[in-house]
């Protein structure tokens, strides 16, 4: 008798270390299974914050091109993403007075076309390619095609004239 208890004792503690096992195996699998969710799920979260970070940034430019500052307004017919190329060479000789303004670190706008080269200064405007507003070398940069229009003479009657340029902006994540 003493052999059938001790044998039926071993088989039902081997029972509970069988059941014991699977349920530690088990809660492994749904924990991995779990993590695996969560990465997967979190990997398009920070995509997803990059496309907004990007938007808002697109935006930004956008804003820029239509602030007081920048835009055409009345003198033009009111366009809408429209700089206007005397103001903004105006606003470069006081630009240290809007520092911090913006929140961004470079400005720049450069013609498309007609293409031309050099960087805008007093000198040579409106003979130039770039107008470097502020320049910092640190930032993640984006653009927005805008028109450039200034007033411009031709046989000593002002006309308007436009050209296709881009604003580029660079920003820091925060």
């Amino acid at each position: 008798m003493k052999t059938r208890n001790a044998r039926s004792g071993k088989k039902g503690q081997m029972k509970i270390q069988q059941t014991a096992f699977m349920l530690i195996a088990l809660t492994l699998f749904f924990a991995l299974v779990g993590i695996f969710i969560l990465g997967f799920s979190l990997s398009g979260l920070k995509e997803k914050a990059n496309l907004i970070e990007q938007e808002k940034a697109m935006i930004l430019v956008s804003k820029l091109a239509n602030s007081p500052e920048f835009s055409c307004t009345k003198t033009f017919n009111n366009k809408v993403n429209c700089i206007d190329l005397d103001k903004v060479m105006a606003l470069k000789e006081r630009i240290e007075k809007y520092e911090g303004f913006w929140e961004i670190g470079n400005i720049e706008i450069i013609k498309i076309y007609p293409k031309q080269e050099g960087v805008c200064t007093k000198e040579n405007y409106p003979n130039c390619g770039k107008i470097i507003l502020k320049k910092e070398d640190e930032g993640i940069y984006t653009s927005n095609f805008v028109v450039l229009c200034r007033k411009d003479f031709f046989m000593g009657v002002p006309y308007d004239k436009c050209e296709l340029g881009k604003v580029m902006i660079s920003y820091t994540k925060k």
